[in-house]
């Protein structure tokens, strides 16, 4: 699932920083680690549930990606709201991703871990490239990094759709170089997502924006995260299946 939750801009404050009524930078952080705190033991439950010997989703797997779906979509355009959707997102997202974690690992033996370390690295590489100032994040860049993002949360949207009626993309999802063209462009565009994410954080704190965009902040940042997790799974599966 690409990242919209984070394309649009955000109040600010004006005056001096008072704190609880401001974004700060722990603010940030205390918000992600309560979210990571809710998604990792779901994530644990999500794996539990798969039946390991037929390696098949459970039942409930649909209603969650909804929910996970509609939950990004809320969370979009009801900013304030962020401090309620986001910990349901973090449950919800974290027994899908768990789920899906654990039917990828019955049929690639360590895909998990490495998906994990690779989606780590990522992390701390585009951290670093931010926090250096080695790659700025522009208004042009922000712009086509947006655009790029719709679209790619368009064709999975409707990609999912088509899949009801037995269709499915050709190339795309196979192991070809076209399929892993795709994962790799992918996962590029997540990982430039971060660094919209960690300027909308620095940007929010020196703005004085609402305490409320601590939230939104992390929850921007967790869908990301999944997004590019998520991508790097599939990729790995495609280089495992040449």
């Amino acid at each position: 699932m690409a990242n919209p939750v984070l394309t649009k801009g955000f109040p600010t404050g004006s005056g001096p920083i008072v704190s609880g009524d401001r974004m700060t930078a722990s603010g940030v952080s205390r918000a992600s680690l309560i979210l990571l705190a809710l998604f990792a033991p779901a994530a644990a439950w999500g794996w539990s549930q798969v039946d390991i010997d037929e390696s098949r989703f459970p039942t409930w797997v649909l209603g969650a990606l909804l929910m996970g779906l509609a939950c990004v979509i809320f969370g979009t355009f009801k900013a304030p709201w962020a401090r309620f959707i986001a910990p349901v997102y973090a449950v919800v997202e974290g027994a899908l991703v768990g789920a899906i974690s654990a039917v990828y690992a019955t049929a690639y033996e360590g895909i998990v871990t490495q998906a994990i370390l690779g989606t780590f690295l990522t992390v701390v590489v585009m951290a670093v490239l931010y926090a250096t100032r080695t790659i700025r994040v522009t208004e042009k860049m922000r712009s086509i990094v947006m655009v790029a993002t719709g679209a790619i949360f368009l064709f999975y949207l409707v990609s999912f759709g088509l899949s009801f009626f037995g269709v499915t993309m050709p190339f795309v999802w196979d192991a070809g170089p076209i399929g892993i063209l795709f994962s790799v462009g992918v996962i590029v565009l997540a990982a430039f997502n971060l660094l919209l994410d960690f300027d909308l954080i620095e940007r929010g704190v020196k703005g004085g924006a609402p305490a409320y965009m601590n939230w939104y902040a992390a929850f921007g940042l967790l869908v990301t995260i999944v997004w590019l997790y998520l991508e790097i799974l599939r990729l790995l599966a495609k280089l495992q299946r040449r």
